[in-house]
């Protein structure tokens, strides 16, 4: 069994994948900002510990508890993140610079803490959450979409760095999951451009973002069991696609180009 470090881990992705890693037997550290939405995994057995993933003292004092208690992360599950949606005019770049901190150089802070000890044991796995959004886009996403697109490249560079050494990279892409992220994104998104020039793309898009979530999300278990299986397999796959339309719009873009995806993606607003 392995010593497995979740973060995102108080609701949605995180919290399935902790209960999932649990029940196979895994040690599980859940972290996250909110520790109280945690307690339920805590009765389960996790450790949870209280961490905002962009504090560089919060996140070295985690990996330095989990290395003297277990020698070494051996698996990492980068899940924590968020949606930043609104008009490229509309958002500060401090809120687009906060939206790279968490959904990416937060993700490559914890990779380069926990690497020490995934190198001395010459094993270990990085799970990058990632998202179709980091293959395809939407409108008004686009500062959301770029952190994705980065995490996609940061993951294939550093798979090329850790395979000699006996690390695996695997990025998950899920699709359209039954979580917070709707409502995250729609209500902010509104406020920042639900009146001017884009107000009436704003009130399409979280029309849109309602009418998709309604229709059938995935349940967040699905993703949980796609990461179980990445873990213990001998040799994972570089990227796991899972959940409502992540294959059908990633497939899409790929093979139709980018004029297609656009009149699609328009058409369905």
């Amino acid at each position: 069994m392995k010593t497995v470090l979740v973060t995102g881990a108080s609701s949605g992705m995180g919290k399935a994948a902790a209960v999932k890693l649990l029940a196979e037997g895994h040690t599980v550290y859940a972290v996250a900002r909110r520790v109280e939405r945690m307690r339920d995994l805590e009765q389960k057995g996790a450790v949870v510990v209280a961490v905002d993933v962009t504090r560089d003292e919060d996140v070295v004092r985690l990996v330095e508890r989990i290395e003297a208690e277990h020698g070494a992360v051996d698996v990492l599950v980068n899940n924590a993140g968020f949606g930043l949606y609104g008009a490229v005019e509309d958002i500060t770049l401090d809120e687009a610079r906060h939206q790279f901190e968490v959904n990416l150089f937060a993700l490559a802070r914890l990779t380069q803490l926990v690497l020490p000890g995934m190198r001395k044991q010459r094993s270990g796995t990085i799970v990058n959450m990632s998202s179709m959004g980091g293959k395809v886009y939407t409108p008004l996403g686009a500062w959301y979409h770029a952190t994705k697109h980065a995490v996609e490249g940061w993951s294939d560079s550093l798979r090329l760095e850790l395979a000699p050494l006996g690390v695996s990279v695997v990025v998950i892409e899920p699709g359209i999951i039954d979580t917070e992220f709707g409502d995250v994104v729609a209500g902010p998104m509104l406020e920042r451009s639900g009146t001017g020039a884009y107000a009436e793309l704003a009130r399409k898009v979280a029309d849109g973002t309602s009418r998709s979530y309604s229709r059938g999300a995935t349940p967040p278990s699905v993703i949980a069991d796609v990461i179980a299986r990445a873990i213990v397999a001998r040799r994972p796959r570089t990227r796991y696609v899972a959940g409502r339309y992540a294959r059908m719009l990633i497939t899409m873009r790929k093979w139709l180009g980018d004029r297609v995806y656009d009149r699609v993606m328009m058409g369905r607003l």
